[in-house]
This record gives structure tokens, sequence and C-alpha cells, in this order.
């Protein structure tokens, strides 16, 4: 089997942890419904997801550092298929939560050994396109995971979302064990050695932009499924079609993230993204009862918020070259923790005041990575000029 294939059969894991963890934002409704909860606690399933994923991996990739790579993701996808049949048959919130939780810890190594195999898998010279290709997974699952899902909530009940992904998760198991080659591990990085870069000022400031763009954009998605039901006035049959148009966006947005980035550098295309994705979301609470219209700050929200993506991939790789993996790594576990504070904070906006409020809530947080990219970009230009000097 060639390195090529192999590399799709492990992007089919990222697609699988992409879909566990953003289906909930797709079905809130029917899960509030089910075990009797109000949408902001229904939110905090997304919460827990991300707040485990983010602070528990980087621990767990530390303890098996030496652990053959091929033996860990077999390990850790058979925990993640467990967690999804225990959240099949979970008989209430509780149990559904403990899954969550489990869910998450399998998860993150998964999805980060997938990559490490990747790169060493590939032929040379094209390790970043292998990595790129098993993040397209977890794009893939905005595009196709959450719209399905939707369709098979509506249709057989949320609950068979997570029997089905545990069914592919066993195949994906017996596909591996025969194809994917062993891998020695690598020469451990302490964590306390990864969380020392924390206090140098530029790469504080460079994870800090990820937390409060991903942040805001967290606090409205968590709600966009009763958000598009309730306020803006989408038909429920119209909704997996919504949401499909909304992955789709998001899949454009990365590519041209990555090409404004090369053209025209971090800061333009940071800048000009994040406006934008304010503008959008500002406007998502003004317009309602128009399809169309919604649709299209629907299209210019999502593809207006990722193109972020692969460009704070770049900045970050670019402010320590020595130490990109761990700080592409540290970006990671930040990424999870941003989704999970904006989906606590907007858990919080709507039980306090309103469904209404979590777009400008979310705009707020846009607005605070503007403001820290604004200022990374002086910072960056004053030691340019000193370094000239």
């Amino acid at each position: 089997m060639s390195s090529t294939l192999k590399i799709y059969i492990l992007a089919i894991n990222s697609f699988l942890v992409g879909t566990t963890q953003y289906i909930i934002s797709g079905i809130l409704d029917n899960v509030s419904k089910t075990f009797g909860i109000t949408i902001s606690t229904a939110g905090q399933f997304i919460t827990i997801f991300s707040l485990v994923y983010g602070i528990f991996t980087p621990i767990f990739l530390a303890l098996t550092a030496r652990m053959d790579r091929r033996n860990l993701i077999l390990y850790s996808l058979g925990l993640f298929v467990l967690s999804n049949i225990l959240a099949f048959f979970s008989p209430g919130y509780g149990w559904f939560f403990v899954a969550r939780i489990i869910m998450a810890l399998g998860a993150g190594i998964v999805v980060v050994t997938s990559l490490t195999i990747a790169a060493k898998i590939a032929q040379k010279g094209k390790q970043g396109s292998a990595i790129a290709t098993v993040m397209t997974g977890l794009t893939t699952s905005l595009v196709i995971g959450v719209p399905l899902g939707r369709v098979i909530s509506d249709v057989f009940g949320w609950k068979y979302i997570f029997c089905g992904i545990a069914l592919l998760g066993i195949l994906e198991i017996i596909v591996m064990f025969f194809t994917i080659p062993k891998e020695d591990g690598d020469k451990p990085v302490p964590l306390l050695q990864q969380l020392a870069l924390l206090k140098r000022r530029k790469v504080a400031l460079g994870l800090a932009i990820t937390f409060f763009w991903l942040g805001g954009y967290s606090v409205a998605y968590t709600y966009i499924s009763p958000y598009l039901l309730n306020i803006s006035g989408v038909h429920e049959n119209l909704l997996s079609g919504a949401l499909l148009i909304f992955g789709i966006a998001s899949l454009i947005g990365s590519k041209f993230g990555g090409y404004s980035t090369d053209r025209w550098g971090v800061t333009f295309t940071l800048a000009g993204g994040m406006a934008l994705h304010i503008l959008m979301l500002i406007l998502l609470s003004l317009v309602t009862n128009t399809f169309i219209g919604v649709m299209v700050i629907l299209v210019l929200w999502s593809f207006s918020a990722w193109t972020s993506g692969p460009t704070q991939q770049f900045h970050l790789a670019a402010i320590e070259p020595d130490s990109s993996s761990v700080l592409l790594g540290l970006n990671q576990s930040m990424m999870q923790l941003a989704i999970a504070a904006g989906a606590g904070v907007g858990g919080i906006a709507v039980k306090q005041g309103s469904l209404a409020s979590v777009t400008w809530v979310g705009a707020i947080g846009v607005m605070i990575a503007i403001i820290v990219t604004i200022m990374t970009s002086r910072s960056n230009s004053k030691k340019k000029l000193s370094n000239t000097a």
C-alpha cells in the first residue's frame, strides 16, 4: 500500500474525532430535549470535551513519548471507540458527561499521533502535505460530519451518531493494524520545558491570538443550531443544508487563508479576516426570517473565520523556528481551551442574557484578537527597526 493511501487512512481518524467534537453544536437542541436540560447546560458537553483535550493531551503525549506510535494510536482509538459506545448507551446526563471526558482523552492522542505517523511515513519533501491531509479530516468533519449527523439525529435519534462513529472506529482499528507500520517514539520533551516558551512575550501574544479568535468563534458556533432555528428563523428542514454550506465555506476559507498569507502576509490576513468575522457576527443578529440573507451571512462568517486557521499555524511556526513543533503542539491545546472557554462563556450569555446575545459576545472576543494581532505586528516592526539601526 502506498504511503499516500496510508496518510488518507490516518485522515479518517481526524475526521472521526472532529465529527465527535463538533457534532454537539449541530444537535444541541435535540440533546437538551432528550436529557431535559437547558441549551446552555447542553453546551457544556463541548466545554468539557475541549477542556480535557487541551489540558491532558500534552501530558499524556509526554508520558507516552517513547511508546511505539502504531500501538499508541491503536490503544487511544480503542479508548475513543469505547467512549462512543458509552455515549450511545448512556441513560442520562451524567453518564454522557463521563463519556465526553473519555472521548477527549482518546481523541487528543489519536489526532496528534496521526499527524506524527503521517510525517514519518510521507515521502521525502512531502511531510508538510501529509500533515495538511490529516488536518483536512478535521475540516471535512464540519463539511460532512456535522450536517450528516443532523440528518441522522432527525431520522434515527442523535445517539445513533455515536453508534456510527464507534463502528467506523472499529473498522479503522482493523485497517490500521494491517496497514500502518510500527514507528518508534521520539525523545520526550519535558512538559515544563514546553511551557517555558510561554514566558516569551511574542509566543504569549501569538497564542493569545488563537485563544481570542477561536474563543470568540466558539461562543457563537456552539449554539449555531438553536440560534438559526429560534433567532434567525431558519426552518428545521433546512438546517442540515445550512450546516453543510457553512462547512463548505470553512474549507474554502481555510484554503484562501493559506493563499492570502503567502501573497499579503500574516497581519493583513489575520486582521482582515477577523474584521469580516466580526461584521458577519453582528449582521447575523440583525438579519432574520430571510433564508437567503442568513445563508449569505453564514457563508461569509465561516469563510472569514477559517482564513485565520492556516495563517496562525504559519505565524506560530515562524515565531520560534527552532521550537516550531512544540509551539504547534501548544497551539493545538490552546485551540481546544479556546473552544472550551467560548462554549462556557456562551452558556453564561444564554443563561444570564439571551440566545441572541452570543453573536455579540463572540464579536467582542474576535475584536480582542485583532487588537493583539496589531500589538504583535507593531512589536515585530520595532524589533526589526532596532536590529537594522
